[in-house]
């Protein structure tokens, strides 16, 4: 691998997209040691590529950094490991992802986040980032060793899925993590109100029968968190809002000036209820796919700026988790591959504008996370995605790289594909088609 972070790299005739730059231009790039060497339509000095890409037709962004995707590994490698999400990630031009605490073990402790950021490295595809648990194996009471786990690199501390016992823990867990200068993590749901819901309540799981989750469910525990932040003063990022009156929620309290963000996931803007249709256990998602008014209002946010990030949520599942009973079945969907295929939907159907969408899949997660990555400036890590804008292709079994095939994406039409990705200034992605030519 080490000969090759020395290979000088020069990537020509593309349309450099680089928000945290400000550009959107034709530019070459040119790669030398693994780092960005410059972003210009000239060479610079005594610089002799080893190898050029033609990106002319092409879009040249930062390599996609993903708030949120289990990998599954520690414990629960039947559905997908390490090695096997992080490939699949370099064919979706994600170069940076960060992974939730609810592995098997938990990350609570400094040892197993170690051990996920070795596997990663192993695998030399992406960087894995760790959140560290808020509680001693999730259990909701028991605070966690933040500082340790801080020290170990994790980015921030979240309780996953997993409730608190009460509101009080959780004031003392955002105290003891604000005390460490951490970011909370929070997955806003009143598991009382969302009793055994598992789709949006509404006429749809009136109509199947189903136990529905409310939009409630939600908008009470945002309520709730955003009276504890304002007390504590704690920097807070809500996870993969799916209500409308949450979004206007979030944007009220940043207008006021909490330190509040928030993300959306890529399938929530596009999926409602009515793509449960009958029974569709890949439509089982945590949070139950919601309204349409819902969905427009996501956007809606993601445009404003109050949603910052749009993240894949990806939960790869082996096929026996998906065909049970609708309510029985597992929740997630495997959604790395569909990241920036669905996000460019939105730019075509001129929901957004193209900056502003690379934006809230590259440096705007990344600040989030306190990372450096998701630009192209000189001196940084040469984490590059290069698509097609115009490539057109199908979702399928033979297209998926990650070992979890459960996806109600299957067989959709997408445009836009990823033909190269650099991890590092190595090429770890090349597209099939132009392999062949």
């Amino acid at each position: 691998m080490s000969s090759n972070h020395l290979q000088r790299i020069h990537i020509r005739g593309g349309t450099v997209v680089d928000p945290a730059n400000n550009i959107k231009e034709q530019r070459d790039v040119f790669v030398s040691d693994g780092k960005i060497i410059a972003v210009s339509n000239e060479a610079p000095k005594d610089f002799n590529a080893d190898s050029v890409i033609d990106a002319t037709g092409h879009i040249v962004c930062p390599g996609l950094v993903d708030m949120c995707a289990r990998l599954r590994e520690p414990g629960q490698e039947s559905k997908a490991t390490i090695a096997s999400e992080t490939a699949a990630a370099a064919a979706a031009g994600i170069t940076s992802i960060c992974c939730p605490p609810d592995t098997n073990p938990v990350i609570d402790t400094p040892a197993v986040a170690t051990l996920i950021q070795d596997k990663a490295k192993d695998s030399g595809k992406a960087y894995v980032y760790t959140l560290g648990a808020l509680t001693q194996e999730l259990d909701g009471e028991r605070l966690s060793e933040m500082g340790s786990l801080k020290a170990a690199g994790c980015v921030g501390v979240s309780n996953a899925y997993s409730p608190f016992k009460n509101t009080l823990i959780l004031r003392h867990a955002m105290e003891y993590a604000a005390s460490h200068d951490l970011v909370v993590h929070l997955h806003a749901e009143d598991t009382h109100l969302r009793n055994n819901g598992c789709v949006h309540e509404g006429q749809i799981s009136t109509r199947l029968g189903l136990a529905g989750n409310p939009s409630a469910a939600e908008t009470v525990a945002v309520s709730q968190i955003l009276a504890l932040i304002e007390q504590i003063g704690v920097k807070a990022h809500f996870c993969r809002l799916s209500t409308a009156r949450a979004v206007q929620m979030i944007a009220r309290a940043q207008y006021t000036g909490l330190q509040v963000t928030a993300d959306v996931s890529a399938h929530q803007l596009h999926l409602t209820d009515m793509d449960v249709g009958y029974f569709n256990s890949n439509c089982h998602v945590s949070p139950p796919l919601r309204s349409l008014r819902d969905r427009e209002g996501l956007r809606a946010g993601l445009n404003k700026g109050t949603i910052s990030a749009i993240c894949s949520d990806h939960q790869p599942h082996e096929a026996d988790a998906k065909l049970a009973p609708f309510a029985l079945t597992e929740p997630g969907i495997s959604t790395l591959e569909t990241l920036l295929p669905l996000s460019l939907r939105l730019v075509n159907e001129g929901t957004i504008e193209l900056s502003a969408l690379i934006a809230s899949l590259t440096h705007k997660p990344a600040q989030l996370l306190g990372i450096e990555a998701g630009t192209l400036t000189p001196g940084a890590q040469a984490d590059i995605c290069i698509y097609d804008p115009e490539r057109e292709w199908q979702l399928d079994s033979d297209t998926l790289r990650s070992q979890g095939h459960n996806t109600p994406m299957m067989h959709w039409q997408f445009t836009g594909q990823v033909t190269h990705t650099l991890f590092r200034g190595q090429l770890i992605f090349q597209l099939d088609y132009l392999n062949e030519q």
